[in-house]
């Protein structure tokens, strides 16, 4: 399968195709001691999690195929078995990082694709009740593994520790799976990690960036959040390239507080239609502890006090803000504490988000948005009474008692590689 129509130039065009992770086993070993370590939040119950989940990826399958959601699992899979060469390279190096014994790269030559997927991701081999390392529970947050920006994917650097394997896992999926061939052989993947190409700064900063704080928000405008995850050597580093490689004119930098609360920007804002974006009020709107700084190849940067002032100087002056617990307190922080600023666009104007932001759903009615929960859209679909590529102006609501807990939402848990032009 040939990824030759690979191109995402917004975060509204209609949804093509997409990676998804579904939660894995080694989530259910995580224990109160090494949460905090691991960035996970609390502690789940991973069979109702994974339903949840399996109705959100269900709900993206109804609008783009069943071929065209694809998982992880799957593709690393694929990837093993595509390359021996390239394997025996992946062990190597997990071996390494992990500072395993020698003789564990050989137990894992030994086990079939199928099971040495597992272990690398779950880091435990449940039929021999072997544990090896620690689980990366963040992969259900593939958006922040690789961006597509036109035709290019970046392949992101993670910031903290406990996300590393994730990334050596998404690089070797990116280098050896037959679908993504063809991005390689055309110069079209860009690796943070390649340290020839973006090494530390003089300073000693590292080049960190993850895609929660990247969005291609239009064709001509890449916006990347510094935050906690992002550093600011990283955004001067990748916007030199994606400048000078032409795939947009403009990178966006917005700077909002290192907090766990807004660790991405995209947990405080995102896109959902040509005139519509969800935003939490204090950061996006009044600017507070926040500010925009615009970057070109042939101009000084533009600054603005907030992302609301720069969205409607240069982007639409026609651009109306829905804000997470309708703008008020304390429904506004609570609310966008549990994603209520955390939407996918499937197409414009229609969204998942999570079913338990009642204000938020109150300021999505007032501004012309329909709310239909995913289980009553799933089963419309299957009576045939519903067709997905009529619905318009919907927010989809996912059930998120577990999924919520994880702190992600829906533009979290997906990464698109394939979107039409708007």
């Amino acid at each position: 399968m040939s990824l030759s129509n690979i191109y995402c130039a917004s975060e509204i065009g209609k949804l093509k195709r997409v990676i998804v992770h579904r939660p894995d086993n080694g989530i259910s070993r995580i224990s109160p001691k090494d949460a905090e370590e691991l960035l996970f939040d609390d502690i789940v119950y991973l069979p109702q999690m994974q339903k949840e989940h399996d109705i959100f990826t269900d709900v993206l399958k109804a609008f783009v195929g069943d071929e065209n959601v694809l998982f992880i699992t799957d593709l690393l899979e694929q990837a093993l078995t595509a390359d021996e060469v390239k394997k025996a390279e992946l062990i190597r190096m997990i071996v390494d990082y992990e500072e395993l014994p020698q003789s564990f790269g050989n137990i894992f030559t030994q086990l079939t694709n199928a099971k040495l997927t597992e272990v690398l991701i779950t880091g435990y081999l449940a039929e021999d009740d072997h544990y090896f390392f620690d689980p990366i529970p963040n992969f259900i947050f593939t958006r922040d593994i690789a961006i597509t920006v036109k035709d290019h994917v970046i392949i992101a650097k993670a910031a903290k520790e406990a996300r590393y394997r994730e990334n050596l896992l998404a690089r070797f999926i990116f280098w050896a799976h037959p679908m993504f061939q063809e991005l390689q052989d055309e110069g079209r993947v860009i690796n943070l990690n390649w340290l020839e190409s973006f090494p530390p700064s003089k300073k000693g900063e590292w080049v960190n960036l993850e895609g929660g704080d990247t969005m291609i928000f239009e064709k001509d405008y890449l916006l990347i959040g510094h935050s906690e995850r992002t550093t600011q050597h990283a955004i001067q580093s990748l916007a030199k390239v994606v400048l000078e490689k032409g795939l947009v004119k403009n990178v966006v930098q917005v700077n909002i507080p290192f907090d766990r609360a807004c660790m991405h920007i995209d947990t405080v804002f995102t896109r959902i239609s040509k005139d519509h974006v969800v935003a939490y009020k204090p950061l996006i709107f009044d600017g507070i502890s926040s500010n925009v700084e615009v970057f070109s190849l042939d101009s000084e940067p533009r600054n603005y006090p907030s992302l609301k002032d720069f969205i409607l100087a240069e982007v639409n002056p026609n651009m109306k803000f829905i804000f997470s617990g309708n703008g008020e307190s304390p429904y506004q922080e609570r609310e966008q504490w549990t994603d209520g600023c955390n939407l996918v666009a499937i197409k414009p104007g229609v969204a998942l988000g999570y079913d338990r932001n009642p204000i938020t759903e109150e300021a999505f009615k007032n501004a012309g948005y329909d709310i239909m929960h995913a289980t009553d859209f799933l089963k419309k679909v299957k009576e045939g009474t519903l067709d997905p590529d009529k619905l318009e102006n919907t927010i989809i609501t996912l059930p998120s008692n577990e999924l919520s807990r994880a702190r992600g939402g829906s533009h979290c848990m997906t990464c698109p590689i394939e979107r039409e032009i708007v």
